[in-house]
C-alpha cells in the first residue's frame, strides 16, 4: 500500500488536518494516510502531553477506515526529526510505500529540519498548499498538491489555541469530540 504520512503535533488537531488527509486521498490517490503526532516538537513549541494529542488524534479519525493514527514517534520517544521515524517505519512495514505529507508553511523552515538533506533524498514529500503561504522553497523530492477541486484553509493549532485562550468558540475548527476532550481536560488554558 502507497502510505501517507502526517506527521504533527497535533496540538490540537483540527478540521485543516483533516482536509489535508482527504485531500491526499482523493488527488494524491494514497491508499491510507497515517496521522502520527509527534512525542516532542523538533522547534521546541510547548505542546499539551503526547498522551493527550494522540488521544484527540484517534478521535478525529474514528469511523474513517484509511485514516490511521500511528503512535511511533510517542512509543519510541523520538525527537521529532522525521529522518529518525523513517527507519522505524521501515522495519515495522516493509510492505508499504511512504510519503510524507506537509503543509506549504513548513517549506520557509524545512531546511532546519535534523538532516534534511538525507530526509528527501530518502522520502518524498507531497506538500499541501496553505491560505497565507507560498508553494515555496521546493526541495528536491517534493511535489505539490494541485487540482482544481482542492480546498485551502488556513486553520491551525495556534490559531485554535489563540481562540480558546482569549474564551472564542472553536467548534468550526475542530471535531465535536475534540472539542469535548479539551473541554473535560481542560487543556489550553
Amino acid at each position: 500500500m502507497h502510505i501517507g504520512i502526517l506527521g504533527a503535533a497535533f496540538n490540537p488537531p483540527h478540521l485543516g488536518h483533516l482536509l489535508m488527509a482527504q485531500q491526499a486521498l482523493d488527488f494524491a490517490h494514497f491508499d491510507e494516510v497515517w496521522f502520527t503526532p509527534t512525542y516532542h516538537h523538533t522547534f521546541a513549541k510547548q505542546t499539551e502531553l503526547p498522551e493527550h494529542r494522540l488521544a484527540m488524534a484517534k478521535l478525529m479519525v474514528a469511523g474513517n477506515p484509511r485514516f490511521k493514527v500511528s503512535a511511533l514517534e510517542i512509543e519510541h520517544v523520538l525527537d521529532g526529526n522525521t529522518i529518525n521515524l523513517l527507519p522505524i517505519l521501515r522495519h515495522a512495514y516493509p510492505q508499504h510505500l511512504f510519503t510524507f505529507i506537509i503543509g506549504s508553511d513548513n517549506l520557509p523552515t524545512f531546511h532546519k529540519w535534523g538532516r534534511w538533506q538525507e530526509l528527501v533524498n530518502q522520502l518524498p514529500f507531497l506538500v499541501i498548499p496553505r491560505a497565507g503561504h507560498a508553494n515555496t522553497p521546493l526541495y528536491e523530492n517534493m511535489s505539490v498538491l494541485e487540482h482544481p477541486l482542492l480546498v485551502i484553509t488556513n486553520i491551525s493549532s495556534t490559531g485554535i489555541r489563540q481562540r480558546l485562550k482569549a474564551g472564542l468558540p472553536i467548534g468550526y475548527f475542530v471535531t465535536s469530540n475534540i472539542q469535548s476532550y479539551i473541554q473535560k481536560h481542560k487543556l489550553y488554558k
